[in-house]
C-alpha cells in the first residue's frame, strides 16, 4: 500500500490524456486507426514517466512537504517520506528504475518508427523534472517551475505520442498545442494552490506565494480564456470546431475564481484546484473525442 500511495495515480491523467492526443492527431492525420502496440508502449512511456515524476520529486521536496500540513489529494506530495513508510533510498532507487523504463521504452519505439526525436524527446521528460526539482536550476523554488510543467504536458508528451504513432514532423499542428498551453498553465498554478504556506516558509516562489492563492484563481480564469481565444485556429487545425462540449470547461474555469475565499486547508480550496483541473482536463479530452470519433461531426 505504501508504493500506491507513493504512486499518485490519479496524476497519471496529466500524462496519459496529452499521449492519446497526439496518438490520435497521428492517426487522423494517417487516416487510419491507431496502432494497438504501439499504444501500449506510449502509455507504458506514460506510467514511466508519471512514477518517475512523483518518486523524485517527493525524494526533492522531502524538507519542504515535512513543513506541509495542508496536503491534499493534488498537492503535497505523497507523503510516504514524511510519514517514514518508505526510505528515501528505496525511493529514489525507483525513481531511477523508471527513469531508465522510460528510455528503454523510447529506444524501443525510436527504432521500430526510425524516429530518433522519440530518445530526444524522453530526455526532455527527465530533464525538465531535474530543471524543477534539482540543482543548479531548481525553478519549482526560483520561480518558472509552472512552465516547465506546461512545455511537458501541453509540448513534449502529445509531440512524443504524434511521432510515436508515424506522424510526420511538418505535419504536427502547432496551432493546437499553443492553444493548449495556456490552460495547462493553469492547471499548473492550481496544484500549487494549497501547498502555499509550506511553500512560502519554504522560500519556494510559486505564482500563489509571489502573489496569493485569490489573485492566482484570477490569473487561472484568465489563462483558461486564453485558451478559449486560441481554441478556433487551434481546434481547426485538425479538423475540428467549437462546440457545445466546451461549456463543460468553461463552466469549471468560472468555478476557480466563484468558490471564494478558499483558504489553503479548507474544503473550498479542494474544490477550486479541483474545479481548475477539470476546465484543463476537460479540453484535451473534448479534442481527443472529437478525433476519435469523426463521424459524430466535428463540433467538439
Amino acid at each position: 500500500m505504501a508504493w500506491l500511495q507513493a504512486s499518485r495515480l490519479p496524476s497519471q491523467s496529466y500524462i496519459a490524456l496529452p499521449l492519446l492526443l497526439g496518438q490520435f492527431v497521428a492517426a487522423r492525420e494517417r487516416g487510419g486507426a491507431l496502432e494497438l502496440g504501439t499504444l501500449v508502449a506510449v502509455q507504458l512511456f506514460g506510467l514511466f514517466d508519471q512514477l518517475f515524476i512523483v518518486y523524485a520529486n517527493d525524494w526533492a521536496d522531502q524538507e519542504t512537504d515535512r513543513r506541509n500540513r495542508t496536503a491534499t489529494l493534488f498537492s503535497g506530495g505523497s507523503r510516504v517520506l514524511v510519514e517514514g513508510r518508505l526510505s528515501s533510498r528505496a525511493l529514489g532507487g525507483a525513481a531511477i528504475v523508471c527513469a531508465v523504463g522510460l528510455m528503454g521504452v523510447s529506444l524501443g519505439l525510436a527504432v521500430l518508427r526510425d524516429e530518433p526525436l522519440l530518445m530526444a524527446l524522453a530526455g526532455a521528460a527527465l530533464a525538465l523534472l531535474w530543471a524543477y526539482s534539482y540543482p543548479p536550476l531548481k525553478l519549482s523554488y526560483r520561480g518558472g517551475g509552472e512552465l516547465l510543467q506546461m512545455v511537458g504536458v501541453a509540448g513534449v508528451l502529445p509531440l512524443y505520442g504524434y511521432l510515436a504513432q508515424g506522424g510526420e514532423l511538418s505535419g504536427f499542428p502547432w496551432a493546437l498545442t499553443l492553444m493548449l498551453l495556456p490552460t495547462h498553465l493553469a492547471c499548473s498554478i492550481a496544484t500549487a494552490l494549497p501547498d502555499e504556506p509550506s511553500d512560502r516558509d519554504s522560500d519556494k516562489r510559486t505564482l500563489p506565494v509571489r502573489v496569493g492563492g485569490e489573485r492566482a484563481a484570477w490569473v487561472i480564469l484568465a489563462l483558461n480564456g486564453l485558451t478559449w481565444v486560441l481554441a478556433p485556429a487551434g481546434l481547426a487545425s485538425v479538423g475540428l470546431r467549437l462546440g457545445a462540449g466546451w461549456l463543460v470547461p468553461g463552466v469549471a474555469a468560472l468555478a476557480v475564481v466563484g468558490v471564494r475565499p478558499a483558504p489553503p486547508g479548507s474544503r473550498r480550496i479542494l474544490v477550486r484546484v479541483s474545479a481548475a483541473i477539470l476546465a484543463t482536463l476537460a479540453v484535451v479530452a473534448w479534442v481527443i473525442l472529437g478525433l476519435a470519433f469523426p463521424h459524430g461531426g466535428h463540433d467538439v
